[in-house]
Parts: C-alpha cells; structure tokens; sequence
C-alpha cells in the first residue's frame, strides 16, 4: 500500500463479515505507526463489551488499548491534538456523524484508520460503513472462512434468534459464511 506524502491525511476502511480479521489488522496498522513513533490514539464503542471494556481485541486475542466512547462526537472531544494516527473500531455502532467525522480528521492531516461490518446480519449494508467506504483513500475488505463448507465467507450469519439490528456478541452469537451457505433469517445454526 503506498501511502501519500507526509502531513496530509486519508481515511483507511478495513470493511468485511464478523472473523474476517478486521480488528487483527486494525490492531497491526496502529501498532506498526507506533513504532513509527507516530502518536496514536484509539477509540472503540461503548457498547462493545464483548472481550475488555479499555481495549480492542481481536477474535485472535490481540489486544490494544481504546478509549470507549458512547457517540462518535467524543472522538473530537478527546482527541489529543498530537495525535498523527486516529484508530476507530467497531464503526457499525457509530451513527452517521463518524462519517464527518472521520473527513474533518483527515482534513487536520490525521491518517484516520476505521473497521467495521460493511453488511448486518440480514446481509444489508450497515450504516457508517458504506458512506466511509465511499469516502476512503484506501479500503481493505478480509474475508473469512465459510464454517459451513470453508469457502471465503463475506456474511455474518446469526446464529440465535433476535431481530435486532445491533446485538453484540461473537461466536455462538454469529458465523461466517459464504454466499451459498448464508441464510439472512435470524436464527440459522451450522451443522458442522
């Protein structure tokens, strides 16, 4: 991935499914600016309970220190000013004001690096993601591995019955699947 020049900013979208490695790589990009020595400063939803309230952890178990904020308008709030490198995980739980968000970073030359779910459990795209996507300079999509038949999974597949839009959990909550093996009805558990 080249990069632009120094002191101008961009916007880095890690999009994919759930267990596509998105946190993993979010993780590895922050950690490779730090021994850059570049200021990083990373923010995680207040919602997302699931492995450690301070941190970003990945499905790996790579981990990485956060502030959680409850709205995306913290990030601008508690934004040390030397911050070079702002790290925002989880971006599906943010609502649509991350995506100004995220430009007016960029714009104070801060290389601004989201992940998150392009698409719900329903297989629908969830909001920031495609408007973040739209706006990045860069966009990684991982996919994972489909649990039914191990093809590249690109859905997550909810695994218990809920329709609510947001529930956050992880495995045994949700699969990765692939497009044939992907069932958008809320309770569709593999059969391995």
């Amino acid at each position: 991935m080249n990069f632009v020049s120094i002191n101008s900013g961009w916007i880095e979208v890690i999009a994919g499914s759930m267990f596509s490695g998105k946190s993993e790589e979010l993780i590895r990009r922050l950690r490779r600016a730090e021994i850059a020595r570049m200021r990083v400063q990373v923010f995680k939803p207040l919602i997302d309970k699931r492995y450690d309230d301070n941190h970003i952890v990945s499905h790996s178990e790579l981990k990485m220190k956060s502030d959680p904020i409850e709205k995306a308008e913290e990030i601008l709030e508690k934004l040390d000013p030397r911050t070079e490198v702002v790290g925002i995980d989880e971006a599906q739980f943010f609502d649509t004001s991350l995506v100004a968000i995220c430009n007016r970073l960029a714009d104070m030359g801060k290389r601004v690096i989201v992940a998150g779910l392009d698409k719900d459990y329903t297989g629908q795209p969830f909001e920031p993601m495609p408007q973040l996507l739209a706006i990045a300079e860069y966009i990684t999509k991982p996919l994972a591995i489909c649990v039914i038949c191990g093809n590249p999974a690109n859905f997550t597949q909810r695994t218990i019955e809920s329709e609510d839009r947001v529930l956050v959990g992880a495995s045994g909550f949700y699969e990765a699947r692939c497009r044939k093996h992907f069932d958008p009805k809320p309770a569709v558990p593999s059969k391995k």
